[in-house]
């Protein structure tokens, strides 16, 4: 058995390349979340429209992207390859377009297809031209046929978009703390889509439990609850301590007690906000917050405000079984709590925030033009090289959205090898000149998921990690789409 290892490794490179996982991630960027992305933007009703109309909405549709090509001085379009972008200095990108409908009273008069920029194309991905081509092919094409791919061609400069790793979101943690009003507090990123808004719960020395995200400030828990529909106390008390009895949750309904009714604690909410107005204004402007910023992953329609207070009583007796009963803090340097972010999540971020630069331009251009009584149509209005420069900015320089620096390197190629680490490349978010011994120190988990060996000397030590030759990495969505459906299988109900 010993003997044929070499022919059971090939066999498995074969069907498992070493950038296997990033081409993936970047091949569903394109057929999945590019089209997700353009859907999330909805109905673009601009503020300032002609007078004899009554409504003007404008509408993204469907989204695609072709091939890699290049058009010449002489105005001809033709297919471009790698060897050829690297050359005459090039970008290797291929033409967005998308179908946009422009309808006027609900009815629609403008129906066309916009190019709205070029997306850079990874190597060996499905929308390269290199893909399918046979070791021959890629030869006279000018390319080595043992090269991996997995990067990127910007102005003739190969850029790899490095791994990030990042603490999972909408996952309870819970840290103790040395300093500070409360010993230990209770943190969870929400994240869904463009939001991502941290949610932190402290017990406070007067025996109360505080919640702050976005615009509340450490507002007490029970009220909040109470807003969400869930008014009874017994109900709260059985949610939160179940057979066990913890006397400081008397303490937060005692000192909620005159919130009598769902309203109460909105007018009672938004005063804590800021919110002067009349209750009825106190009243919506609570609920508008509430459902659109306390933990929008579960959703952001008002069904499911019950599930949102469900969940807020499991916080707090997560947080009361580690005060109270000394139960283990959970470990936030186990690897099933970090989550990587491959090329694909990364240019989802970048595109979404780019989508928007273009959506907020075609406002700006079309309400200019109706100011001025020169609009005929939105074609003229959609510039291209908008997306096209700012995604091209970002590859080339590395500088990303949230202002996170170093996601896009130039190559190593000092040789092979270093190629090769250099695509397996993880990176911490963590700044290297904080001490963080725990997020630098080995753990047992990176057993065949992170090298044990490489990682570089210096500040960046045990920051800056490889992945594992035989590691694959799995796509999230499917695997928890899997478990529920096979939890629902078992027997599991909803709870709303």
């Amino acid at each position: 058995m010993v003997k044929h290892y070499r022919e059971i490794l090939q066999a498995y490179f074969k069907d498992y390349p070493f950038v296997e996982t990033n081409v993936n991630s970047f091949n569903d960027f394109i057929e999945k979340q590019l089209q997700k992305l353009t859907d999330e933007i909805g109905d673009i009703i601009p503020t300032i429209i002609p007078q004899e109309v009554e409504s003007f909405v404008i509408k993204f549709k469907k989204i695609w992207v072709e091939k890699p090509s290049i058009i010449e001085a002489d105005g001809s379009k033709r297919d471009i390859y790698p060897s050829e972008a690297r050359l005459r200095s090039l970008t290797y990108a291929a033409p967005m377009y998308l179908e946009v409908s422009a309808y006027i009273d609900d009815v629609q008069k403008e129906n066309f297809t916009a190019m709205i920029g070029k997306l850079p194309i990874m190597l060996k991905s499905k929308y390269c031209n290199l893909h399918g081509l046979k070791r021959d092919d890629l030869i006279a094409k000018g390319e080595d046929p043992n090269e991996p791919g997995g990067y990127f061609i910007i102005n003739g400069n190969e850029r790899v978009l490095v791994t990030v790793e990042d603490l999972a979101s909408n996952k309870l943690f819970i840290e103790r703390k040395d300093v500070g009003p409360s010993e230990y507090t209770a943190k969870l990123f929400s994240e869904m889509g463009s939001y991502r808004i941290p949610h932190t719960l402290e017990h406070m020395k007067d025996g109360l439990f505080y919640l702050t995200f976005t615009r509340f400030k450490r507002v007490p828990v029970i009220p909040i609850i109470k807003a969400l529909g869930l008014v009874k106390d017994q109900e709260i008390v059985k949610l939160i301590c179940g057979d066990e009895t913890y006397d400081s949750i008397y303490i937060n309904l005692f000192d909620a007690a005159e919130l009598k009714n769902e309203e109460d604690a909105l007018e009672y909410l938004s005063k804590k906000i800021g919110v002067a107005q009349s209750r009825e204004i106190k009243v919506e402007r609570g609920r508008e917050q509430l459902d659109k910023y306390l933990f929008p992953h579960l959703g952001t329609t008002p069904k499911e405000r019950l599930v949102k207070a469900y969940n807020l009583c499991k916080m707090i007796r997560k947080l009361l079984l580690v005060i109270e009963e000394g139960k283990p803090l959970p470990d936030k340097d186990h690897y099933m709590n970090k989550r990587l972010k491959l090329s694909g999540d990364l240019l989802e971020d970048l595109m979404r925030t780019n989508l928007r630069s273009l959506v907020q331009d075609i406002m700006y251009n079309f309400q200019r033009l109706v100011k001025r009584g020169k609009f005929q149509s939105i074609k003229i209005i959609i510039r291209d090289e908008l997306l096209s420069s700012s995604i091209k900015s970002s590859l080339a320089t590395g500088t990303w959205t949230g202002g996170r620096k170093g996601i896009s390197q130039n190559i190593d190629r000092t040789n092979m090898l270093a190629s090769f680490s250099h695509l397996q490349r993880v990176v911490s978010l963590l700044t290297s000149t904080q001490e963080n011994f725990a997020a630098r120190s080995l753990h047992p988990t990176h057993w065949g998921r992170l090298c044990p060996i490489e990682t570089p000397e210096g500040t960046p030590i045990g920051l800056r990690k490889n992945l594992a030759i035989l590691c694959n990495i799995s796509k999230g969505d499917t695997q928890d789409e899997k478990m529920k459906k096979a939890l629902e299988n078992y027997g599991m109900k909803g709870i709303v």
